[in-house]
């Protein structure tokens, strides 16, 4: 028997009209759609392709097990989701050895922080296997936003808001432009980090760019440190503007 396919397909960040054609055909060619989801709640990605989604489609929700309840650097978190990975390839490869088409779905790019990842790892050297780029979060953002990030020899540094302040800091000290991801509660932490390296007043903070919720606003007009997860901080290089 002949195994299916296997597409790891980016689905941008946010506007359905950002999805790429190619992202298109690989759902409309797919017997299988797969999607991560926090347990419980929608998945993001599955509502960016929905008008492509058809009666015949088999959905795989792939739900994590844990996010942000237990610390990411403790065992039981690395325990849990590294088991979460390993039974979604399974589930995965149950399709592929049927012959079927599986486009799993990824928010932004599926190899730029994406969890598509994780699968690709396990189950690429195994399978036929495609992966179809994504427009970024990031890259939508500043678009969003009309903000001129870099140019030039300017140095763009792109960083987990995960890390520890002081990291955080000496890695903004050494960059001309920056974007900062992952913010949720690690917004006060990024935002003091920004005032150690004296980056604070040209920060702009953006949420749920390219959706019709999205806005962008001066960090430092933000006053409140409620971040969803779909939001990111900019900070632009480029300092010899016109």
């Amino acid at each position: 028997m002949v195994s299916g396919k296997l597409f790891g397909v980016g689905t941008g960040p946010g506007d359905p009209e950002l999805l790429t054609l190619k992202a298109i055909s690989a759902i409309a060619s797919a017997d299988v759609v797969a999607y991560f989801a926090k347990r419980g709640n929608p998945s993001n990605a599955r509502a960016i392709v929905a008008e492509y989604l058809r009666p015949d489609h088999v959905e795989e929700a792939l739900d994590y097990p844990v996010t942000t309840e237990i610390d990411r650097r403790e065992n039981g978190y690395k325990m849990q989701i590294e088991a979460f990975y390993a039974e979604a390839a399974d589930r995965i490869a149950i399709h592929l050895d049927a012959g079927r088409t599986v486009a799993v779905l990824s928010e932004g790019d599926p190899l730029f922080y994406g969890s598509y990842m994780h699968l690709h790892l396990r189950l690429a050297p195994l399978y036929d296997t495609e992966v179809i780029p994504g427009i970024t979060a990031m890259s939508g953002c500043w678009s969003d936003a009309g903000l001129p990030l870099v140019q030039g020899d300017d140095i763009l540094t792109i960083l987990p808001g995960t890390l520890d302040r002081d990291e955080l800091a000496r890695r903004l000290g050494n960059t001309e432009g920056a974007v900062i991801m992952k913010l949720g509660r690690n917004l006060p932490k990024v935002r003091a980090a920004l005032a150690d390296a004296g980056r604070l007043n040209n920060a702009v903070y953006v949420e749920r760019g390219t959706t019709a919720a999205g806005r962008s606003i001066a960090l430092s007009d933000k006053r409140d440190d409620e971040a969803p997860y779909f939001s990111l901080i900019l900070v632009p290089g480029w300092s010899a503007r016109p």
